[in-house]
């Protein structure tokens, strides 16, 4: 499991080879690609501070078919990438968020094409939702430790 070969107990914010000027410039470019397939003005965090999350792409609702908003998660750690319909959270992966009408197939396997073609690797919301067993001490803040805290939890 990919999730278990990243995790590094010594390295619980970034990778130990982590190159934060290369993670930018990947970054930017994962923000054009998605703005110019979805024609909108997307909004980006990045560089979080504390956190194993590199940043988040918005895709604003108005430019998507369902009319909510996707947002890109984009770890630290070996490209990971996770997509979600409004917020992580809102919904228990993208099959909820399209079984409940508030995500589209064809939105989703747009955004899913771009994260592949540019190196991410896409991890399942409902992965990321299961109980972390991997071998680093997470936060004492943590108290019950799933593979998003891991990957994209703040330290």
């Amino acid at each position: 499991m990919l999730l278990r070969e990243l995790d590094d107990p010594e390295w619980l914010e970034w990778p130990q080879h982590y190159d934060r000027g290369e993670t930018a410039v990947h970054f930017g470019v994962l923000v054009a690609r998605l703005e110019g397939d979805f024609a909108a003005r997307c909004t980006a965090e990045q560089d979080t501070q504390g956190s194993s999350e590199y940043g988040r792409v918005v895709v604003p609702g108005d430019a998507t078919i369902c009319g909510t908003r996707i947002v890109v998660c984009v770890s630290k750690f070996g490209s990971l990438a996770l997509v979600c319909a409004d917020n992580p959270g809102a919904f228990l992966g993208t099959d909820d968020a399209q079984a409940e009408g508030e995500l589209d197939g064809a939105d989703l396997a747009k955004v899913n094409r771009a994260l592949v073609e540019l190196g991410y690797v896409v991890v399942a919301e409902e992965l990321l939702e299961s109980d972390y067993d991997g071998p680093s001490r997470l936060p004492s803040h943590v108290q019950r430790p799933i593979w998003w805290d891991r990957f994209f939890g703040i330290f």
